[in-house]
């Protein structure tokens, strides 16, 4: 071990390792000794976390090395050899190489002879060349030189510079740790593969960074936060004495807050009391007159009808319980408001820490997820791409990665065609500020588009753009008859082929004919490595090898400004014309294993991502949900960076919805869940998350702990044992005696703790380097006492790493199908698998380990998305999300098991979560009960009196008034309000119902459950923006609510004409019965409106349900009560 304070540089890209040791005696000192300390500080191969002392300039192999990675098709999988095939063009378009960044080879030929490659380019579009000579080489061709040519240019014949650095590197005496040499550091970069933990030897030397719990269990929050006085993985410093008053992290430096104000990043505000305090006890009085007519129901039986007493008392009782679980955790909202400018300030202002302004912001890497291009058109996944690659963030810090499920040619071919387009769309929106940043949207908005714009040329630039996007739309639909056709084209010459094969080999005979399997080819004549359209073995949507290709490479360092080349062309002489990183990622899919539906795919991109660009945020988005806001990013990154939030696990945004009717029929907006029920969460612990719009925290994701968290003395606690977790993050002498425990402690409790190491995350040391430089990248800034656990201003200002083959193909491997096998992937680290709603069950599970989230609505809508509008595809929709909430409620993520970290209320609302579906039982009877008192004669109550109608008077009274303070603190409107009531009652007597059906056999019976994938297509009618409104499909969801319409009718004419006729008629038996039938009917009004479809064309099922229910309803009254006391069927009814 070197002496304190040497370091060692690695000229090439091998990552520096600096070894420091402190200790009063010599080195022959007893390991045991506490005054003896030593620490290892390792820089892994992981972008956005180097030292100042690295090497800032770029090689020429570095750079050849990152437009190969970035222009290459990497495939791999089980039992598969991972390949990297470079791609001359990945689509048909001639624009789409004219950005720098863009895949595909764009350089000059290469002037070896005989070589018919091109040159690789740099960011920027030149060529590079490794020699001063400016000869022009290819990568393989400069490969050769350096192994079998002696380093020697083919063009001036001098040895290349890198020759001689990479013999100097080879010539270091220093031997690298064991866990650097095992991520191969020091290798040549192609010779460096697939990084995994084969030997214990190398589990021993991570052992130190470790730390045991007492159960024997590997502790996550001891091994991510108890580091020896460092700011994480990849920094390190020893804090000075008396600097810091605090040991339980990193203090900022006085010297960075002590000139000016320290200036918060969000404001808290809570509602005002004078909204706020009659709403709260108006709750208390509501629940009070709510027990006091329980009480008088059930002390006050009817006699005449006991069984319709004791129906409508069971239903009433679990109407206030499910009504409590719902109102208690709306006690506490709050609003939230974020400053971007101070945030700009502290990141993005040149500062003593940052002379030179750079941005300072941790890097976010952006997921995308869809399935399947016939129900998710690519032009609408393709728009939410170019509003991400257009958004509002430093440009070197974002990554988008794309998860194509069904690893369809369509789609990747879409996204090429809209990296293409980005480079003019990305720009165009830079220059002019453009809002939305969806071209789609923007274009089609009824707003005058040039209201507030003064530069001269912002016509002509739109005109262009607006041209230009025309013809990308029109190359996006032609997409499949273009891969049809090239297909066709391909597999006809290779049956020619065939065929010719098969004459030279001397056989005639053509009656056998020649079976080519119908390929699906790329556009440089190459099969396509997904699925094929039509399915072949391994090449079908169950069955395909992983594939990842870097559309647009990461951005320089750097701004990049354009040049007008023309004058038809967009000045952009000051824009910044850079794009950010653009993944497709299709994971591995083979037959027999399960690979989890959504939540498979976002646990594929947390281990690719955590690879390439290991972004401490993750924003997830489906593909239908584009950036509204370009600066949403940065608001919600003013929550993870302000004082305390290290302890923020996500910040959900609301879901905003486009291309909804004006009248939102079915109350598809849901404004009442995102408006009043989360913004009421916020003032708990934090609002649910619903599956997109969520700006996470990636260490929360992979299961850790919040930093500071303490333990809690619940009722609980008798119940279920509680597992010791670090408190704080522990100061160098606990850590050097712990590493000494370990260095002389039990072999076999070391190798058990490590071994325990790939059961969380799996054989990626890679993986596992990253972890500790995304915990310290997303700690807020330490300028305030205040801050703990937070980094020093600048660090991050440094370049990212480039990309390397060897690190794409690592990235191959960790989203192959066999990689979470015996991990805990989907079980408590990433995405929770086993629900259909697996958004919720993630959400829940940070919660109960204490983390907080928060609900950052912005004043302009963050992200905007489609809803399904029509009726069927509404109730599948309610459908699913009910069977999730079943599942939860019968599985180990019930709110009633939670430990004491989850606070009461919040706790409350978990659990309102898994119950509100089993309401439908009881409201769907209580929908009956209307009509059934209209039948028999009589009412839930014995008579129409006093008491019962001044009980009812005071809870509707009671809950008109809440409805009207949650419209005045929320911001909603009264018909959102109502819309939201009218859909719980026609999902409620529907889906719900069906949900807990589907609940409980896959929970007794063990059968899985399927659900319709939502469509987003448009309708038939091309004119009418709200033709899906009208499409009417038949499902067996509409059987209760039609019965209950058809019965309520029924009943209302029955009971009216036997009280006209009757001799002695019972009016207040008829008004009660009448008014509760009314009161269902109301709320079911929208979905008789939606059985009528367009323009009152009603399908013939409704007429055959419809008369079915009335003749059998009709039947049996006859026979049960007829006219007169004889029992036959009519009576003796005669006509006057």
């Amino acid at each position: 071990m070197a002496s304190s304070g040497s370091n060692f540089k690695f000229p090439n890209r091998g990552p520096s390792v600096i070894h420091h040791n402190q200790n009063s005696n010599d080195f022959d000192s007893e390991a045991g000794s506490v005054e003896f300390t030593s620490y290892t500080v390792q820089i892994p191969l992981t972008p956005d976390n180097q030292p100042m002392e690295i090497a800032m300039e770029r090689s020429a192999s570095q750079r050849v090395e990152d437009q190969y990675a970035s222009s290459s098709l990497f495939t791999g999988g089980y039992n598969c050899v991972t390949r990297a095939h470079l791609k001359q063009k990945v689509i048909d378009s001639e624009a789409a190489n004219t950005h720098p960044q863009i895949t595909g080879l764009k350089g000059s030929p290469c002037a070896v002879p005989g070589c018919d490659s091109r040159c690789l380019t740099d960011e920027r579009g030149l060529d590079i060349v490794p020699c001063e000579c400016d000869f022009k080489i290819c990568r393989d061709c400069y490969r050769d030189a350096i192994k079998t040519g002696d380093g020697i240019c083919p063009g001036c014949k001098e040895p290349y510079k890198e020759a001689e650095l990479s013999e100097y590197q080879q010539s270091q005496p220093l031997p690298l740790p064991p866990a650097l040499a095992a991520a191969g550091v020091g290798m040549s970069k192609m010779e460096r593969r697939l990084s995994m933990m084969k030997s214990k030897s190398m589990s021993r030397s991570r052992s130190k960074s470790m730390v045991r719990s007492h159960s024997g269990e590997f502790d996550h929050t001891k091994w991510l936060f108890e580091t020896k006085g460092s700011y994480g993985y990849g920094n390190a410093m020893w804090p000075k004495d008396g600097e810091s008053g605090s040991d339980d992290g990193i203090a900022g430096d006085p010297k960075v807050f002590r000139d000016k104000q320290w200036r918060p990043l969000t404001r808290k505000l809570n509602v005002s009391a004078a909204v706020l305090s009659p709403y709260r006890l108006l709750v208390f009085v509501r629940l009070a007159v709510l027990c006091l007519f329980l009480h008088w129901r059930i002390t006050n039986p009817n006699e005449d009808a006991v069984w319709l007493w004791l129906m409508s008392v069971i239903c009433e009782i679990w109407f206030a319980f499910s009504w409590l679980l719902d109102q208690l955790p709306k006690l506490c909202p709050v609003n939230r408001f974020a400053d971007i400018d101070v945030l700009r300030e502290k990141f993005e202002t040149p500062n003593p820490s940052n002379p030179s302004g750079k941005s300072d912001l941790p890097g976010i890497d952006i997921f995308v997820s869809t399935a399947d291009p016939e129900k998710e058109p690519p032009l609408v996944t393709a728009n939410t791409i170019l509003s991400i690659l257009a958004a509002d963030y430093p440009v070197e810090k974002l990554a988008c990665y794309v998860s194509d499920d069904g690893g369809a040619l369509l789609t990747f071919e879409a996204m090429a065609e809209a990296a293409s387009f980005a480079n003019l769309w990305v720009p165009f929106c830079r220059k002019h500020n453009i809002e939305p940043r969806n071209p789609e949207t923007y274009f089609n908005m009824n707003r005058d588009p040039y209201k507030n714009k003064v530069r001269p040329d912002f016509v002509r630039d739109r005109r262009r753009v607006k041209r230009e996007y025309d013809e990308f739309k029109v190359r996006i639909n032609g997409l499949p008859d273009s891969i049809r056709r090239r297909s066709d084209a391909y597999n006809t010459r290779e049956e020619i082929k065939a065929m010719k094969h098969r004459r030279e080999n001397g056989n005639d005979e053509l009656d056998e004919t020649i079976k080519i399997p119908k390929a699906t080819w790329m556009a440089d004549g190459t099969h396509w490595p997904g699925t094929w359209t039509v399915p072949a073995q391994e090449h079908s949507r169950g069955d395909h090898a992983s594939i990842i290709q870097v559309m647009v490479k990461p951005p320089s360092d750097e701004p990049l400004k354009g040049t007008e080349t023309d004058s038809n062309s967009m000045d952009l002489t000051e824009v910044d014309i850079r794009l950010p990183m653009l993944v497709y990622v299709s994971r591995e899919k083979r037959p027999g294993y399960d690979h989890n539906k959504k939540a498979g795919a976002m646990n594929a991109l947390v281990r690719a991502s955590a690879i390439m660009s290991n972004g401490p945020f993750i924003l997830n988005l489906d593909c239908d949900h584009y950036i509204y806001n370009s600066q949403a990013m940065r608001e919600g990154m003013c929550f993870m960076m302000d004082r305390g939030g290290d302890r923020i696990c996500y910040v959900q945004f609301p879901q905003r919805f486009e291309g909804i009717d004006p009248s939102d029929r079915y109350a598809n907006h849901n404004t009442v869940f995102f408006d009043v029920n989360m913004r009421a969460l916020d003032g708990l612990q934090g609002p649910v998350y619903v599956g997109t719009g969520c700006l996470f925290r990636r260490t929360a994701l992979y299961g850790f702990d919040p930093p500071r968290i303490k333990e809690q003395n619940g009722c609980c606690d008798c119940f279920f044992a509680r597992r010791k977790k670090a408190a704080s993050v522990a100061s160098a002498p606990d850590v050097a005696s712990l590493e000494s425990k370990s260095e002389m402690g039990d072999s076999d409790d070391e190798e058990m703790n490590i071994a325990l190491i790939p059961k969380k995350f799996g054989n990626s040391s890679l993986l596992v380097d990253s972890i500790r430089v995304a915990e310290f990248q997303g700690r807020p800034l330490a300028d305030h006492p205040s801050v703990k656990y937070g980094r020093p201003p600048g660090a991050l200002t440094l370049p990212r790493d480039l990309l390397d083959a060897s690190t794409v193909a690592e990235a191959i491997s960790v989203i192959s199908c066999w990689y979470e096998d015996k991990t805990e992937w989907g079980q408590r680290v990433g995405w929770i698998y086993g629900s259909v709603t697996e958004d919720v069950v993630t959400g829940y599970r940070m919660h109960n380990r204490g983390w907080k989230s928060i609900y950052c609505v912005t004043k302009r809508d963050a992200f905007r998305g489609t809803a399904p509008i029509n009726l069927t595809d509404r109730l599948h929709q309610v459908l699913r999300w009910a069977t999730g909430s079943v599942e939860i409620f019968f599985s180990r993520n019930n709110a009633l098991l939670a430990s004491s970290r989850l606070k009461f209320l919040q706790r409350i609302a978990y659990l309102n979560v898994g119950i509100y579906p089993f309401t439908s039982l009881f409201l769907i009877v209580y929908c009956f009960l209307p009509a059934l008192s209209l039948f028999s004669g009589e009412f839930i109550v014995q008579s129409l009196n006093v008491t019962f109608l001044t009980y009812l008077l005071g809870i509707t009274l009671a809950l008109i008034a809440l409805a009207v303070l949650e419209i005045k603190w929320s911001g909603i409107e009264l018909e959102e309000w109502w819309r939201n009531e009218q859909f719980w009652l026609i999902g409620g007597t529907s889906a719900h119902l069906a949900a807990v059906l589907q609940g409980l056999l896959k929970v007794i019976a063990g059968i899985e459950i399927s659900f319709t994938l939502t469509s987003k297509s448009g309708g038939d009618d091309a004119n009418d923006d709200y033709a899906d409104l009208y499409i009417f499909k038949w499902t067996s969801l509409m059987v209760p609510p039609i019965t209950i319409m058809m019965v309520n009718l029924i009943g209302i004419a029955v009971a009216t004409c036997r009280t006209i006729y009757s001799d002695n008629p019972e009016w207040s038996k008829l008004l009660g019965g009448v008014f509760f039938s009314f009161w269902v009917l109301a709320h079911l009004y929208p979905f008789a409106k939606g059985l009528m479809g367009r323009r009152g064309r009603t399908p013939t099922i409704v007429f055959v349900w419809s008369g079915l229910v009335s003749i059998t309803i009709s039947l049996l009254w006859v026979a049960i009560d007829s006219p007169s006391n004889n029992g036959d069927i009519g009576g003796s009814f005669q006509f006057p």
